[in-house]
């Protein structure tokens, strides 16, 4: 055991002293073998001390290897752990039968010392401790009150605590987020949140940011390698992060159980993914991806907690201390980005605030507020690859918090800025989080129509979905999926060749594809169904080889496509062969929607082949037009 090397160092190396004097008497008895047969006084010592050795242990591990801060403001009450176990070792060498043992004098001696030791032991604090305490709770209520701390003063802080760089300050942030949600008293949890933020500012005031060099050997630490890809299906369709606590809703998706519920309470009533109206809006816990995502970050050595669990930390339970020190983080951030000499310099205070803005709606909050669009915009049109990421990343991520969407719409250059980065940005890293940023802002209805007259929109999510990398396909799908929503986009969209780039799509993407089309030829009208033909059989090949939710899509696709597209299109799919059979088995095995639609599939080719379809389409069109009109009258002009 090694004593404890920045708090309570004392406290730990007297009771390491002492389990080393305790070391000479076992070796003196296994080396000569003193007495075979132990007295039972002998024995039941040697089994309660063996108790007391492991408590002894486990304690000092746990304070070497958890948060520091914490241990600093806990040490009165674990200063009294260490005298509690001092004493049990005293109890026990009283009782000790020493003479039944018949040592030999100098061992008789050591434990005659040890048992003198112990016994005068009383609970200690160091007096630097103490003072180093009361620095900590002095910056604290400082920060409370608006106060910003002496970068003098916090270098000593936390250079006796030894977070002596950025990396040692993430770890140290990671581990009061884990003391956090192992508390269970509210005062706890409030100060360690307060501790939270003041490592957060320390960090960034103290240590400037991360390093590439850093971040390369942090990465390859905790993950095993560079570049770690999410797996697709462990990110939220939403927020595009990991999911944390995946729940499904009434149409079978999957998402992160904060993300979507932020969409719910937007006042949308449509599934995010698949543009279906959500029958109800229960959330069921997907355990069985839960244990996936849970299995995954083990083998890649990545923290794992709840999305609810991490509002929490940094969002719901919030006190003025976290809040203040979190202001002040940002002020100092932007203000040392905008005085940055190069862009390598701006890019590192850059990604520092795009950590920052995937933190909490506070910290979204305190960025919008200090005024960092403005600066964001600067760094989007910039010739460094990676500071024109982080920029854009980081709007992504303040675009998570419902009002900022409004700042980000109105804000001059930030809109065209990210719209600019989708059409030409340096990598398909910055294309995807400029798309994923379009998807976030369609949120709003009326940002959604907004954004879907943009003809430069249009055109970047198409060439990002027709050209770029699976994610950053995936990023344009959703972004294109939400822009469909809205009747007079879906027009600009089947212009600019939406349903050619969807088609094209498909064959490396058929469930976000299908998904695409079905919403499309929903509302698309003639032009969609007239441009419909070449994609039947890529339909039928997925309603033969896709998963549920894309047979699901493709037989919905397929209904409205041979509704609205007469006998020709329905021919068209007669023509496939085996299409009944294909049919009959998503009737048997498909989701419930997906059967019902495979049923209506079946008795429009049914009809077909009995030469009753033309009338039966004939009697639809009747009806649509006459809603249509219907619908015109009520409406004011």
């Amino acid at each position: 055991m090694n004593p404890i090397p920045f708090v309570l160092n004392r406290n730990s190396n007297s009771i390491i002293r002492k389990t080393k004097l305790l070391t000479l008497l076992l070796e003196e008895l296994l080396i000569y073998q003193i007495t075979p047969n132990f007295p039972a006084s002998a024995v039941l010592c040697f089994e309660e001390l063996f108790i007391v050795l492991q408590s002894v242990k486990t304690l000092i591990s746990d304070c070497c290897t958890g948060s520091k801060l914490w241990l600093l403001i806990q040490q009165q009450s674990v200063a009294n752990k260490f005298h509690e176990l001092t004493l049990e070792l005293s109890t026990l060498i009283d009782v000790f039968p020493v003479k039944e043992l018949k040592l030999c004098t100098d061992v008789e001696e050591l434990v005659y010392l040890l048992r003198n030791q112990c016994t005068k032991n009383a609970t200690y604090i160091d007096e630097q401790d103490e003072h180093l305490r009361n620095d900590v709770i002095q910056k604290l209520n400082g920060i409370k009150s608006e106060i910003v701390p002496q970068q003098s003063e916090l270098k000593q802080i936390f250079s006796r605590l030894q977070l002596n760089d950025s990396v040692t300050c993430t770890d140290e942030i990671e581990i009061l987020e884990e003391e956090y949600r192992n508390q269970s008293e509210e005062a706890s949890r409030v100060e360690i949140v307060s501790l939270i933020g003041l490592v957060r500012y320390a960090k960034c005031v103290l240590y400037g940011e991360t390093t590439p060099e850093v971040r390369r050997n942090r990465n390859r630490s905790n993950s095993g390698s560079m570049d770690l890809t999410i797996p697709a299906d462990f990110r939220c369709p939403i927020s595009l992060d990991l999911i944390r606590d995946p729940v499904v809703i009434s149409t079978g998706q999957t998402y992160d159980r904060v993300s979507i519920n932020h969409w719910i309470e937007s006042g949308h009533t449509t599934c995010p993914k698949t543009g279906q109206t959500l029958d109800h809006t229960d959330m069921i816990p997907n355990l069985a991806l839960r244990n996936l995502i849970v299995m995954w970050c083990r083998e890649h050595r990545i923290p794992f907690e709840s999305t609810e669990q991490k509002e929490k930390v940094n969002g719901v339970i919030t006190n003025k201390t976290l809040l203040e020190a979190t202001k002040m983080t940002v002020s100092f951030l932007l203000e040392k980005a905008r005085a940055s000499q190069s862009l390598e310099m701006a890019n590192r205070f850059v990604h520092e605030l795009r950590v920052l803005a995937k933190t909490d709606s506070n910290s979204r909050a305190s960025i919008a507020e200090a005024s960092g669009l403005p600066l964001l915009v600067r760094f989007l049109g910039s010739e460094h690859p990676t500071l024109q990421i982080n920029a854009v990343t980081t709007i992504l991520n303040l675009s998570i918090l419902e009002g900022n969407k409004t700042l980000i719409m109105e804000t001059d250059g930030v809109l065209n800025g990210v719209i600019e980065v989708l059409r030409t940005g340096a990598t398909w890293e910055a294309k995807g989080n400029a798309a994923a940023t379009i998807f976030s802002l369609t949120g709003v209805h009326a940002y959604r129509k907004k954004l879907g007259r943009k003809s430069r929109v249009i055109k970047g999510l198409m060439e990002l979905a027709t050209n770029g990398p699976v994610s950053s396909k995936r990023d344009a799908l959703v972004a294109i999926l939400n822009l469909a929503g809205d009747r007079e986009t879906v027009g600009k969209l089947i212009e600019i060749g939406v349903i050619e780039m969807t088609s094209d799509v498909m064959d490396g993407l058929p469930e976000e594809g299908v998904t695409v089309l079905e919403a499309i030829v929903k509302k698309g009208g003639l032009p969609a169904i007239t441009a419909a033909f070449h994609v039947i059989k890529k339909l039928a090949t997925i309603l033969r080889d896709g998963t549920e939710r894309a047979q699901e899509s493709a037989a919905a696709t397929l209904v409205n496509v041979c509704r609205k597209g007469g006998s020709e299109i329905v021919s068209e799919l007669a023509a496939i062969p085996g299409i009944e059979r294909v049919i009959w088995e998503v009737m048997g095995m498909g989701t419930g929607r997906g059967r019902r639609k495979a049923a209506t599939l079946l008795r429009i080719l049914r009809r077909w082949a009995a030469g009753l379809y033309e009338n039966a389409t004939a009697a639809y069109s009747t009806t649509i037009a006459s809603s249509t009109t219907a619908t015109r009258i009520v409406l004011p002009a």
